[in-house]
């Protein structure tokens, strides 16, 4: 049997052991509460949807949620203004710049205005050059969930064949770069890959971020290996991944469903990001290296 790995509970339990960190500030130091600041660029349904669960979670968390929402027509210079407001502001630990941006917006250089210190996204320029060269500094939220699910599965890193199947910004490039932190030998395939099954078939562990729904199937994964999806796709049945999961069903060792595998951990890594932010900015514990 395949086993699900249950990445709503892990990430309830992460959940927990934030709130109970910042309870335990703000009973010695209120004003050491973190703060994170979220900002809405325009209309677009997903993306408040996103927002809106993120600030939920804040709160439950019992952190300060400071929210920005800007129209859709939005200058590059009104975006900018807001960010320098946030990193001036000692209250704000985290800002957040919810994706996608309106197509009048350049994104890249608006992310690069976040100060290293308050990138609790992990996407800046600094930031991942800090992730490259093993230096302190907050990580991407959903490659950092993806390696506390394989730590909580008791799945070991070090010295396992990873096969990471998507070189994105967002998820396989930092992934990379976190799983040979951790002593793992990764083969990484992209969309010029010829042969897909060559790369993911001998690995123990296969990470799926490409965006293309069912891409993984039965013949590109060998007996007992650990899949991870990080795809999410609506259908009229219901969320699907990148993974064609039921057919995997015996011959994957373990397997994160979608949703409630990868999804929950994005959010319960903001969390801590967030509150390393905090601490980080008080000079009370490096953030991770």
């Amino acid at each position: 049997m395949t086993t699900r790995i249950d990445g709503t509970s892990i990430a309830r339990r992460i959940r927990s052991q934030v709130a109970q960190e910042v309870a335990a500030a703000a009973a010695t130091s209120p004003g050491r509460i973190p703060g994170l600041a979220t900002v809405l660029v325009g209309d677009d349904p997903a993306s408040a949807v996103y927002v809106a669960a993120k600030r939920r979670a804040i709160k439950e968390a019992g952190m300060r949620d400071f929210h920005r929402h800007l129209p859709q027509h939005a200058t590059h210079d009104d975006v900018a203004a807001v960010i320098d407001e946030l990193t001036a502001d000692p209250e704000v630990s985290g800002i957040l710049l919810q994706l996608p941006l309106p197509r009048q917006l350049d994104a890249a250089t608006l992310i690069d205005r976040i100060p290293v210190t308050k990138d609790v996204d992990g996407l800046t320029t600094a930031s991942l050059g800090l992730l490259a060269r093993g230096e302190r500094g907050l990580r991407p939220c959903t490659p950092s969930g993806v390696i506390e699910l394989l730590d909580a599965e008791g799945v070991p890193l070090q010295g396992a064949n990873v096969a990471v199947v998507g070189w994105g910004e967002l998820v396989g490039k930092p992934l990379t770069h976190l799983l040979l932190r951790r002593g793992a030998t990764v083969s990484v395939a992209h969309e010029f890959t010829v042969d897909l099954a060559a790369v993911t078939r001998p690995a123990d562990i296969v990470v799926v971020a490409t965006g293309v729904r069912g891409l993984i199937g039965p013949e590109h994964v060998r007996p007992g290996a650990v899949v991870i999806d990080v795809g999410i796709h609506r259908t009229p049945l219901g969320l699907v991944g990148d993974v064609r999961s039921e057919e995997l069903d015996g011959i994957a060792g373990r397997i994160t469903p979608v949703p409630g595998g990868v999804g929950p951990m994005t959010i319960a890594m903001l969390l801590v990001n967030t509150l390393r932010a905090a601490q980080w900015s008080s000079g009370l514990e490096a953030v991770a290296a």
